[in-house]
């Protein structure tokens, strides 16, 4: 049964645990220092409002000194809600897990979570940004999250870079495994910004966390992390993460946050839902209420949230979770960091990015109809011009909260939710041949994929997929396009936005004003219900 819940304040009014402790660190990821906005409330008050929001699970940014976690623990078993308990501030501010730019809960903590019987997960936040910029937080010297892969100061082939992630991912997965004990035993959760490294960490053996709405392209960035559930068998959880671009009249704490509409909420919750997650959550309960003094306020976002687990969910029940994900189209490639930086694969600063990543943006884009750009697969790239930024610019800090919004003429909203694809997962270069499925289209690009993969596709050509390969992909004995009896084809190709691979593809990628997934026997129909894709349709179909 699929759990809902709610992360704690960052800006809106102290930790009513940590009390002032809360405005001595930087809470969120902006470089500074944000004083609290609202009076604090009591823990017996905060915990009330979560309850009327039909929360299951609360989501707690650990302080580094671990202030108030003790009465934490007792609140939270006495009010009947899981805990998970996130490392975001330590990231943040330090202290830092030796030769890493990342905060490790300490065993002591963990263990008295779990001894209390509220704990359900251990979130790390945004492991892959920075294993790629180690420096973001971290500014003493270079550090990647999952330590170097190498202090060579030559490159290094990225699979290897890649196998030593996995190996530090597994290292910490094991670790707290042993501390738990088999019958305690709870996920580490990778909750990404940027869709890449979900391969990665999923082979190490934690759960997976995509951020929604953020900056990102949905329909990319839950097709790659379905597709890494599924192919490692790890469960998934969704983080609707209301930070974000865009500028509007809704209530605003800071510049980008929200930085989504109510309207895009509302549909990137019921499209978050719908893709089947363990755990849906919402980054930052202080976008959705404030705090008077004496009672929590909802704002829309957080009547929004409430009417959505309230009578949303209630009312349109479903019968299939992420494991079930079909995919009619399967994307192959090497998970190798890029999300359109094009250098530091896996953070290591003396690999370049091989070109050949860059074929994965093409693929995107493909599948897309064109509307994902093909040059990186995140509005982090060049040829965005983010609304928040000019908001920064003209209002004061000391001017907000606005809980009116602001308008802005320029520049305009720059991320819809509504992207066309053809029911999609993507695979790794370590995709067995009982992992592809019955696609009809299998498109091979990147920088590496490993021979019994290539062997595995080339197999399904043979019994009838259409296979796109990137032609330097493509091994010596099958660098020439093939037909088979079965209807099947094989077509290496030196560029697959070229003539020859639309010709192939066009055919199988569905029409431009639908967003499919299936599950088992059920589709996902995906439509944008206004004109530019901000706010969405959805249509369950059987068969």
């Amino acid at each position: 049964m699929m759990k809902f819940g709610l992360q704690g304040t960052v800006i809106g009014w102290q930790d009513p645990w940590a009390g002032d402790a809360s405005d001595r660190v930087m809470r969120t990821g902006t470089g500074s220092i944000y004083p609290s906005q609202d009076p604090i409330p009591t823990p017996g008050a905060f915990l009330d409002y979560l309850k009327q929001l039909r929360t299951d699970i609360y989501v707690h940014h650990v302080f580094p000194g671990l202030e108030g976690q003790a009465e934490l623990l007792a609140d939270i078993r006495k009010h009947g809600i899981e805990l998970c308990l996130g490392n975001e501030y330590g990231n943040i501010n330090g202290p830092w897990t030796p030769g890493t730019n990342r905060y490790d809960l300490p065993d002591e903590a963990i263990l008295a979570a779990a001894d209390q019987g509220v704990l359900c997960g251990l979130l790390y936040d945004e492991p892959e940004h920075l294993q790629i910029n180690a420096a973001q937080y971290r500014k003493d010297s270079w550090h990647p999250h999952w330590g170097a892969a190498s202090e060579s100061a030559s490159a290094v082939p990225t699979d290897q870079l890649e196998t030593a992630v996995v190996r530090a991912v597994s290292d910490r997965v094991r670790h707290v495994d042993t501390l738990l004990g088999e019958h305690r035993r709870v996920p580490l959760i990778a909750e990404h910004v940027f869709p890449v490294m979900f391969h990665a960490h999923a082979r190490g053996g934690m759960a997976l966390c995509p951020k929604i709405m953020k900056e990102s392209f949905q329909p990319l960035q839950l097709s790659t992390a379905l597709g890494a559930a599924r192919q490692y068998d790890v469960p998934l959880w969704i983080c609707a993460d209301l930070w974000g671009p865009d500028v509007g009249a809704w209530p605003i704490r800071t510049p980008g946050f929200p930085g989504h509409s109510p309207a895009e909420f509302a549909s990137a919750l019921r499209m978050g839902y719908y893709m089947g997650p363990t755990h849906l959550f919402t980054e930052n309960i202080d976008a959705l209420a404030r705090f008077d003094g004496e009672r929590f306020r909802s704002t829309v976002f957080g009547e929004i949230w409430e009417a959505f687990v309230r009578e949303y969910v209630p009312a349109h029940p479903i019968d299939w979770t992420h494991a079930d994900a079909v995919a009619d189209i399967v994307l192959i490639h090497g998970d190798d960091s890029n999300y359109g930086q094009q250098e530091r694969p896996f953070g290591h600063r003396a690999t370049p990015m091989p070109e050949t990543s860059q074929s994965v943006f093409a693929a995107w884009h493909l599948l897309s109809h064109g509307t994902i750009p093909a040059h990186g697969s995140c509005l982090h790239i060049p040829g965005y011009s983010f609304p928040r930024h000019e908001l920064k610019r003209q209002v004061p800090g000391d001017r907000f909260p606005l809980m009116e919004g602001l308008r802005l003429a320029e520049p305009p909203a720059v991320h819809p939710l509504f992207q066309p694809l053809r029911s999609t997962l993507v695979l790794d270069g370590y995709a067995r041949e009982d992992q592809l499925g019955a696609p009809q289209l299998i498109v091979v690009a990147g920088s590496f994929v490993s021979p019994d993969t290539l062997r595995a596709v080339r197999k399904r050509a043979e019994a009838g997929a259409r296979v796109l390969i990137a032609e330097g992909l493509a091994p010596e004995p099958w660098q020439t396009a093939a037909r088979f009896d079965g209807g099947g084809v094989w077509l290496p190709a030196a560029d697959l936005l070229g003539d020859a691979a639309r010709e192939l593809a066009e055919p199988l990628i569905g029409p431009a004003d639908c967003w499919t997934q299936r599950f088992r026997d059920r589709e996902v129909r995906i439509y944008p219900q206004d004109s530019d894709g901000y706010e969405l349709a959805f249509e369950i179909a059987k068969g």
